[in-house]
């Protein structure tokens, strides 16, 4: 008897939880993930919407004659355009690419478009791809993506290394959206271990910036080439949240509410330390931009903001309930939206009026903070005891040359962590005294007084 009044008390708690649970996932939105991440700044930022325009270029039977331009056009010279090429000239190999020399801001891009839902070879090339089936650069990897960046490098590294020959003070970029966002993120990687082919041109100036791009890479080499790669992600875009085999994203699109429901309960049950401790979990690539335009429970866009940061957990590890989350996965809105953030930022900086001494400054002291912010990431995924992962660049381990013990993590997880504190310290300490050295001066008398050009 008293068993069975148990019962109803079990399953009011039971329901409970789950009335808790879904009340969760549905308050819960893509903001939240990058609420503590650093906001971007114009500099930093401006290769985006460019290089946005110039994948939507792909799209173009002819750029003198361009039909889906969007507002305010691509800004190219269909002169400056070296290689096209579709899906013809790919062979199913590859989503279509174009070589574009830009003069303007001298720079090398690759750009390469996004699925096409039609094409069955595109489909073929990102769903060829099972749960730890490549290893590649001491870590996993899309064995699908990873073939057709290889493929297309290894067709176009001819043109490309002319190119930069040419322009030796020219940086090379690499630009993709979706499923080609996922190529140039491992051509990027690919193109690093094989620099000879592009004429020994320096690291620094290899760059790739892959906008809404799938999960491609183990988190060892998501965080080790987060210098060089960068990834855009808008609001609730779905794709950089998918953790589940891409096959049956796909298979599901017919009911894609059902499928969100099924992928939040699957990541809600899962322990964030299992998922971190699998080598195989394939992560969204490198430095990420977050664009955030939506707020919970208000309706409408917001002024659109840009937050950045090399996370090693959090990396857009939950899906998120939204009608837009497979809106903000389209180019068009991407492109428009940080081309409305981007004008958000300079024209802040118009209202502080930097002067360009100071602005040069400020791009030293970005690049710096940048590369601070590197070196504590892979402290902390040595903190995490992240497979293969080490504290200072290229010393990531192969599968061949094993694993760390468990006694020299702990004391290497020990030293990072002091050495993430301390760098916490510093970078505080450094922007302090930039605050006081633009504010004040000190008189005649000794003391600190406000600049008068300071309002």
């Amino acid at each position: 008897m008293s068993i069975a009044c148990c019962i109803p008390v079990v399953e009011c708690v039971y329901c409970l939880a789950c009335v808790r649970w879904a009340w969760r996932r549905c308050i819960y939105t893509a903001g939240y993930e990058s609420e503590n991440w650093g906001l971007a700044t114009s500099e930093e930022f401006d290769p985006v919407p460019r290089l946005c325009r110039i994948i939507l270029a792909n799209y173009e039977d002819d750029l003198h004659n361009p039909i889906w331009e969007p507002p305010g056009g691509y800004g190219l010279d269909p002169d400056w355009m070296m290689v096209k090429k579709n899906h013809e000239h790919t062979g199913g190999r590859s989503s279509p690419y174009l070589i574009y020399i830009d003069h303007k801001n001298a720079d090398v891009v690759l750009a390469i478009r996004g699925l096409n839902l039609a094409i069955e070879s595109d489909y073929a090339v990102l769903l060829d791809n099972k749960l730890g089936q490549t290893k590649f650069c001491g870590g996993y990897v899309h064995n699908g993506l990873l073939k057709a960046a290889q493929w297309v490098f290894d067709t176009e590294c001819g043109v490309l290394r002319e190119l930069i020959e040419k322009n030796p003070n020219y940086r090379l970029t690499f630009a993709g959206h979706s499923l080609g966002a996922g190529i140039v993120a491992l051509m990027t990687i690919y193109a690093l271990q094989n620099r000879g082919r592009l004429g020994n041109i320096e690291r620094k100036r290899i760059r790739c910036f892959a906008v809404a791009p799938p999960r491609c890479m183990s988190l060892n080499l998501a965080v080790r080439y987060a210098d060089v790669i960068n990834s855009v992600v808008l609001q609730d875009d779905f794709l950089p949240r998918t953790t589940m085999a891409l096959e049956d994203v796909f298979k599901s699109l017919i009911c894609f509410p059902c499928l969100l429901c099924i992928m939040c309960l699957k990541d809600t049950c899962t322990l964030e330390e299992k998922v971190l401790k699998d080598p195989r979990r394939l992560y969204a690539p490198g430095r990420l931009y977050h664009i955030v335009e939506r707020r919970p429970l208000r309706i409408g866009r917001f002024p659109p903001i840009v937050r950045t940061a090399v996370p090693v957990d959090g990396r857009f590890e939950h899906m998120v309930l939204s009608c837009n989350a497979t809106a903000d996965h389209a180019i068009i809105w991407i492109e428009r939206e940080s081309q409305r953030a981007f004008d958000l930022m300079l024209a802040n900086d118009r209202m502080m009026e930097i002067p360009g001494e100071q602005r040069m400054e400020r791009k030293e002291s970005l690049a710096r903070e940048h590369s601070q912010e590197y070196e504590a990431a892979l402290q902390r995924a040595v903190a995490l005891d992240i497979p293969h992962a080490q504290a200072s660049y290229g010393t990531f381990l192969d599968a061949e040359e094993g694993e760390t013990s468990g006694g020299s993590s702990s004391g290497t997880a020990a030293a990072a962590a002091a050495t993430s504190s301390s760098w916490s310290f510093g970078k505080m300490r450094e922007r302090l005294d930039s605050f006081v050295d633009r504010m004040f001066d000190v008189d005649e008398f000794g003391h600190m007084v406000f600049k008068k050009s300071v309002p």
